[in-house]
């Protein structure tokens, strides 16, 4: 158990090594110059010069990766060229609604979505079964900025259940929490209801088969330990893997649900670091997205050894 920990550990080092390179390079060799940015159209050439001194941008691209791995290493993710506020603080003031959104989000998702799945297996080639992937193709199939825009007209102006836009922190009352967060949740949840539910249903159509299942039913096991203590506990790794990438994706990828209710999260600073071409929030973003999305499949790796007792060998 201890010896496939540590490889998993060891084996996430060098990922996110290659992404560090992959970052750096990328943004230094895309078009566009920071200090041109920084100072404006009426700087000089003299100006221009001394603000990529002061950046660092006229040393060989070597030594400048150098002085960012060792800024990385001591925590230091740069400056933001535009606002002049450090970029760990930047992220910190949008990672709070973004891990919120993503949080309820999944479990929502979770919730809708495994019973779905369990239901549609359970009734495999029936018309609930039918209708519970109709449901799914719905989901995939429908652009997320247009069931946010519904869910607003309907819910929002329509029947005023809900506030058009904006976001409320768990600090300032469930309630208001709960008023803000419902209908971006319900948004996102659309896709990955639909994910986790024909997962939830492809694995439990493979375990239903097993001859452990036709036992217990032949002993007379109720249905419903059948499908829940035997057959959706020995399908549980697909899914498992599926909601863990599931909530990697929903961190990075809220871009336009936040744009859609004006929600100051992640989404919103990278659109507006990329408009701006702020490189240093840009290289932070991208890390910490990175850096979560390797964390959550590492969490999934070690849980397969105590959903699947053969790993530990």
């Amino acid at each position: 158990m201890l010896a496939y920990v540590l490889r998993r550990v060891l084996a996430a080092i060098p990922v996110m090594g290659v992404v560090a390179l992959f970052v750096f390079l990328l943004l230094r060799l895309t078009p566009g110059d920071p200090a041109a940015i920084i100072a404006g159209d009426t700087a000089t050439p003299a100006q221009l010069e001394a603000i990529r001194t002061s950046l660092g941008l006229d040393k060989p691209i070597p030594v400048q990766f150098l002085t960012w791995i060792s800024q990385l290493a001591h925590g230091d993710l740069g400056t933001s060229l535009i606002s002049k506020t450090p970029v760990t603080t930047l992220i910190g003031q949008r990672l709070g609604p973004t891990l919120n959104l993503a949080l309820v989000t999944m479990v929502l998702s979770i919730l809708i979505a495994v019973p779905m799945g369990v239901l549609a297996a359970w009734k495999h080639g029936t018309l609930i079964d039918n209708l519970v992937m109709a449901l799914c193709v719905l989901g995939f199939s429908v652009p997320v900025f247009v069931i946010g825009y519904v869910l607003i007209q309907v819910f929002a102006i329509n029947l005023r259940w809900f506030p058009v836009q904006g976001f409320s922190t768990i600090a300032n009352g469930i309630g208001p929490f709960a008023q803000r967060a419902t209908l971006p949740a319900f948004t996102l949840a659309s896709i990955y209801v639909a994910l986790i539910a024909r997962m939830t249903r492809a694995s439990l159509l493979d375990v239903l088969g097993e001859d452990y299942i036709r036992t217990a039913r032949a002993k007379g096991v109720g249905e419903r330990i059948v499908l829940f203590r035997h057959a959706l506990r020995n399908s549980a790794v697909p899914i498992l893997t599926v909601i863990g990438t599931g909530f990697a994706l929903l961190i990075s990828g809220v871009v336009v649900t936040e744009s859609v209710f004006n929600i100051p999260g992640l989404g919103r600073l990278i659109v507006d670091a990329v408009l701006a071409r702020d490189y240093p929030v840009i290289q932070g973003l991208i890390l910490l997205t990175s850096g979560i999305y390797v964390f959550i499949n590492l969490m999934v790796d070690l849980s397969y050894s105590l959903l699947d007792p053969r790993i530990r060998y």
